[in-house]
């Protein structure tokens, strides 16, 4: 599926998008690392349980931009193929058998 960046979904994502943009500064990362709650108490309880969930689909379905999905991804250690097989709803390994890369699982 693919989505329109629009007015209304750029304002929906917004608080999250910040949110996860912020995971560029030290701060941010180890107080999110050391109490997430803390570090995440501008979100919405809705925004809390999608990162605290790693649910990539929903965080991309409120309006998250992928390029800030990447931040939290960064520091939970989760690769953005590991991301992208989320969004289609497959395991890292039956995504990484679609791309034609020599040597993919």
């Amino acid at each position: 599926m693919s989505y329109v960046f629009d007015l209304e979904r750029s304002a929906q994502g917004l608080r999250l998008n910040r949110f996860l943009h912020g995971l560029t500064r030290r701060e941010l990362r180890d107080l999110f690392e050391n109490d997430p709650d803390q570090a995440m108490q501008e979100l919405s309880e809705k925004e809390r349980d999608m990162v605290r969930r790693l649910d990539w689909r929903a965080m991309q379905d409120h309006g998250a931009n992928f390029f800030c999905l990447e931040k939290l991804g960064r520091v939970k250690g989760v690769s953005n193929p590991a991301i992208v097989a989320h969004f289609r709803g497959e395991t890292l390994d039956e995504f990484l058998r679609t791309r034609r890369v020599p040597g993919a699982r």
